[in-house]
């Protein structure tokens, strides 16, 4: 039994450094902001005579919600190029990789800015609610604007990606970085997302990895609380950068984005579990 847990954390491991290997080549071209999308092809992307930047009213939704892709804390949009093209290849016509500031101090600053492009791309798709997928820091900035921020009238499913919810006490070197205190236990604003939220919407799922090391303790990325539609969803065997990339979490994501009900994902009010292999 040990030697199968052995072998299963080598092979983890190299597939961490692989994926970073990669990452690191592809981090280049994620710096520049996405562009957006053209207008449709009806037109409707712009009212006739409407000034530019104005406010419009969304015409009837048509085809599967756009999806809102956020990335984690040092990193950009380019960690998600694979989970793009698998939601893509889906029917997920709209797909948002949406970047921050890596000069960003606080979270609550970034949750705003993530209001912000929701909206753009609401008035750009003309559909009155989204999904968001956030991976690790993504994941907690996606929440705040959710629980806090009351985007949960926009945001059907938020799926967070070794995220940590409960915080993470992992490398204590880095909390000379604003961010990184606030994702640790007991910070100012994990104390606010612990707070009540009663009648919050939108649909949380969480996937967790027990070979995460940038979690600590790993069952932090699970998200427990009590108001809130949550599932659990715990993937064996990769760690934190393989979230956003394997094939079979990525899988997960595409059923749990489809799904709209609490039955059809396992999730409850206080939570419920799932686990990917």
């Amino acid at each position: 039994m040990e030697f199968a847990k052995v072998t299963v954390l080598m092979k983890a491991t190299v597939l961490e450094i692989a994926i970073l290997t990669g990452h690191l080549l592809l981090y280049p071209s994620g710096i520049a902001a996405e562009r957006s999308a053209p207008a449709r092809p009806d037109g409707s992307d712009a009212p006739s005579g409407a000034a530019a930047g104005a406010p419009r009213a969304l015409p009837p939704e048509r085809g599967p919600r756009p999806v809102v892709l956020l990335h984690g804390f040092a990193d950009n949009r380019s960690v998600f190029v694979l989970l793009r093209r698998a939601l893509l290849r889906h029917g997920r016509a709209h797909v948002v990789s949406l970047n921050y500031s890596p000069l960003t101090c606080d979270l609550r600053t970034a949750a705003e800015l993530l209001g912000r492009q929701v909206e753009a791309v609401r008035a750009r798709t003309g559909h009155r609610e989204v999904d968001l997928v956030g991976h690790s820091l993504g994941g907690l900035i996606a929440r705040y604007y959710v629980q806090r921020l009351g985007g949960d009238v926009r945001v059907r499913t938020l799926v967070t990606l070794g995220t940590p919810h409960a915080g993470t006490s992992v490398a204590p070197l880095a909390d000379a970085h604003p961010l990184v205190r606030q994702m640790r236990p007991g910070s100012e604003v994990l104390r606010e997302l612990a707070g009540p939220a009663p009648g919050c919407r939108t649909r949380f799922v969480s996937f967790w990895s027990d070979l995460d090391r940038i979690m600590v303790p790993v069952e932090t990325a699970r998200l427990d609380h009590p108001d809130l539609r949550t599932c659990d969803v715990r993937v064996s065997g990769v760690g934190h950068l393989a979230l956003p990339v394997h094939p079979a979490v990525a899988a997960e994501i595409l059923a749990a984005l489809d799904a709209d009900g609490a039955e059809e994902t396992g999730g409850t009010r206080g939570g419920g579990t799932a686990s990917v292999a």
